[in-house]
Order: structure tokens, then sequence, then C-alpha cells
């Protein structure tokens, strides 16, 4: 009877301090408001997209937000919040719980619900509207498991669970939550958003530009030197909406991202998942990647230079790919034909700041500024949904290779029907004859229109049939990441 009245004790004492813990979490019950730590903070663009999926109730779905750590994606629940009591949702028909909080370990979230609903004094049958949110979700062991159980049985509630195990959460979600999911992507800041946080879209000024038989809008700047030294500064601290406003942190960027990203997606999100049991080799390998950032690479040169075997190597890239720190892109040839057997590809960091946080900051002088700007460009193309782009690569003679860095890819057809080739310099705009590779892909392919991007420059060459239209590559990577987010919103509808 004594270990029977202790048990019931450390029951009744654990339950108290859960539910001691929810009202912690859930100030807005009381107060009806978020923590101002959160709404002083301004809402990324992504908050546009991400908020209509969460009020749609016309499909009994539960979103799944995922993406890298330190991208705003508990933020951005915050601000739904927010947003759903101003727009009349009750404050006590909106649940947050973080799963990784250790005093909820093991407990199933339909507990963890049922016991909020209790502590609101709210009947067990209770048909009203809830929207309820599971943050870092991954830390609960069969998690999409129990989340299909609950949407299968609340239909009157909006399930929204994020996550920073990016490659577990993807995984799990594709394999068990088929018709019950939908997964949104929350990416690093695109270049747009990096200057509208930073409130310098005054910089640019819209401007049409004849495409083909068409006009399209790109953009233009009044301050160019000013752009592109926002360029660099987005290329080493502007990844992160946390680092783009802490002068601290700038001050230090490795220690805040390589313990509170790097490190914890390499050592701590389940790499285990794909095999992978040394994870201090992982480490090195990443390392490796970010430093070559736009590369091209190869498993046999990769192998030789690290030691790795080639399989074990293929396991380590699958993961990271999955954890959103890299993206490999594929390479074709001169006609805009894919290799079968794919010896060289290239890889590029997903963000730019990666590289900062494990080296040193870039200036526009550095050797690997090169490198780090078609990155930089590429971090804006690699969020987009449903465009398959490439890089061209072929044998130009017996002593030169050709390449050009971006190639839009028509699958249907199996051609090209766009490039872009990347610069930092004004150099090719002053000479564009002398973009030998970029001239002979655009004639083998009979494409009679390519963009150049520039350091400053913004002009158009004639060069017989063929139109080059060269631009600052800065105002480029803010118009890429403007269509970005628009082709993310017609993905989703919106």
């Amino acid at each position: 009877m004594i270990y029977k009245n202790t048990y019931m004790e450390y029951t009744a004492l654990l339950e108290q301090q859960i539910i001691g813990r929810l009202r912690v979490d859930n100030p807005w019950w009381t107060e009806g408001k978020i923590p101002e730590f959160f709404s002083k903070m301004r809402p990324r663009m992504y908050m546009d997209i991400f908020y209509p999926l969460v009020t749609d109730l016309s499909i009994n779905r539960s979103i799944v937000l995922m993406g890298p750590r330190r991208v705003g994606k508990t933020v951005m629940i915050y601000h739904t919040i927010q947003r759903l009591m101003e727009e009349g949702v009750p404050a006590q028909n909106i649940i947050y719980i973080s799963v990784e909080t250790p005093i909820y370990n093991h407990i199933p979230l339909e507990q963890l619900f049922n016991l909020c609903k209790q502590m609101l004094g709210k009947q067990p049958n209770d048909q009203s509207q809830y929207y309820v949110f599971f943050d870092e979700i991954q830390y609960l062991k069969d998690w999409e498991v129990h989340l299909k159980s609950l949407v299968d049985t609340y239909h009157n509630v909006r399930f929204v669970v994020s996550g920073s195990a990016a490659a577990e959460l993807k995984k799990r979600s594709n394999e068990s939550g088929a018709g019950r999911f939908t997964d949104f992507i929350l990416p690093p800041l695109t270049f747009y958003e990096y200057i509208h946080l930073k409130d310098y879209q005054n910089l640019l000024i819209p401007q049409h530009m004849q495409w083909y038989d068409s006009e399209v809008d790109f953009y233009t700047t009044i301050d160019i030197n000013r752009l592109n030294q926002l360029f660099i500064d987005y290329i080493n601290y502007g990844g992160y909406p946390e680092v783009v406003f802490s002068d601290k942190i700038q001050e230090n960027p490795g220690l805040f991202i390589r313990h509170d990203i790097i490190d914890k997606v390499l050592l701590r999100d389940l790499p285990s998942l794909y095999g992978i049991q040394d994870v201090q080799e992982l480490n090195s390998v990443f390392t490796m990647i970010a430093y070559h950032s736009g590369d091209q690479f190869s498993y046999e040169r990769m192998s030789k230079e690290s030691g790795v075997r080639k399989d074990t190597l293929r396991k380590y890239i699958e993961y990271l790919e999955a954890a959103f720190l890299i993206k490999v892109v594929h390479r074709t040839d001169d006609n805009a034909k894919r290799y079968q057997r794919e010896m060289s590809f290239k890889i590029y960091l997903t963000n730019p700041s990666l590289r900062c946080a494990l080296f040193q900051p870039i200036t526009e002088t550095d050797t690997e500024i090169g490198n780090m700007v078609e990155t930089a460009v590429y971090a804006q193309w690699i969020p987009r949904l449903g465009v398959d782009i490439a890089y061209a690569n072929w044998r130009q003679s017996k002593t030169q290779q050709g390449e050009v860095d971006i190639v839009g890819m028509d699958l249907a057809r199996q051609r090209p029907y766009w490039a872009v080739e990347v610069k930092w310099s004004d150099r090719y705009a002053e000479h564009p004859e002398e973009l030998i590779s970029l001239l002979y892909f655009m004639s083998q392919n009979d494409i009679t229109q390519a963009l150049v991007t520039s350091k400053t420059q913004t002009i158009r060459h004639g060069l017989g049939t063929r139109v080059l239209q060269f631009i600052p590559v800065a105002c480029y990577a803010y118009i890429v990441g403007k269509n970005t987010i628009n082709t993310t919103k017609q993905k989703y509808g919106l």
C-alpha cells in the first residue's frame, strides 16, 4: 500500500508539473496574446503562404512544417497563433506544445491534447474548432503514427507539426502521411526577403525587359555599391533571421551556427536513419563540401581526397541533401543530354552563410567570391518547386572544358530552354564575345537569348542572332528570390 500511495503521489506531481509547463507554453490562454519576444519579430514572407494552409479547413489534413534549424519555424507558428486570435479564434482553442520539452517524454500526442482540454474546462466531446501545434515533433518516437491517428479521429481540429530533423520528417511524412499530411518547407532567407527585412527595398527600381516576344519584370538599383555590400552581407550572415538583426552574433557567427545548427544536424538529428555510424567522418565530409561549394565533384576524387569509401560518401551526401544543408545539381552536356552514368556533379550549400560560420566571412575580392556568389544565386533557386535546373559541362577541346552555370531544362522535350551565366565581374559586359562556352551552348540548342550577371552593369548586347542581357548579380538574386516565393504561392493555389 505504501508503494501504491507513493506511485500515485508521483503521478499526481508529474501531472501538475506538466500542467504548469503547458500554462507557461500557452500564455495567450490568460493574456490573449503571444509573448512580446515573438510579436516584435517581423514575419517572414512565407507566412502569407503558410497561414492560408493552416486556416483552410475544407480538407482534413495536418500541416507538416519542416526546414533547417533557425530559419524561423517556431516564430512562424507563434505569428500564426497571433493572427488566429486577431481573426476571432478563441485563445483557449489554440494549443502549443513543444515536444522536445523533457517533461513530455514518451507521452502520446492525444494524451497531451486531452489534458489541455481538461485544463481549459472543455468537455471531452467538444466539437468546436481547435488549432493544435506540436513543435519539434521528431522527438516523439513514431510521431507520424500518432499524428495520422489524430487526423483521422478529430475532424474538428487542425493539427500543425514542425521539426528541424528535416531528413527524418520528410522520410516519415512521405511513407505514412499520404493523404493525411501536407508538407511545407521553410527555406533559409531568400535575398528578396533579406532586403525587405532590412528595409532596403527602396534601393530597387522595377523595370520591364524585352524577352523573346514579351515584356518581363526585372529590377535595377539606384545604388549598386550599397546593394552589392548588402549582397556580400547576405552571403556571410543573411540566411538566418536571428543573425540578420544581431551584431553580437555576426561578431562570432561560427559559435551560433556551428553549435546550434551544424552540430545538431550532423551529430544529433538522427543520422543513423541513413545507416551513418561515424558522425565525425560525416562532419568532416560536410566541411570539405562547404569549403568547395559550387565546385564540380566526383565520388572518385572525393574518395581519394577524404579516404572515405564511395558507397559511404553516397550515403553522406544523401543525408546532407535530405537535411536541407546541400543541393546536388546534375550535369548535362552541350546538347543538354543527361549522363546515364553520372561521374561528375556540383554541390551547393543551400545557405551560403554556412560557409562563413565554418571558416570566415568572405569579402568581394577573395578568390572564393565567384563560387560563393554562384552559391547565393543557387540558394534562390533551390526552394523553388517544379523547376528542373542543371549545369552544362562538356569537353570544348582537348585542353578546355565548356561550361554554363545554370540551365533550365524542359523535361518533356529533353532540351534546355534558357541559360544563365553567373559572373561577379563587369569584364564580360564589356567583352561579351569572350563568353565562348555560353555562345556555343546557345547555338547548339537554338537558344536566342541568355542572361549573364555582372557586378554593376545593366546592358544588352546583340551578337549575330544571339542576345545577351547583362544585369548585376545582386539584382538577379533579388528577382529570383521574389519569383521563388511567387511560384510557391502558386503551388499551394494562392
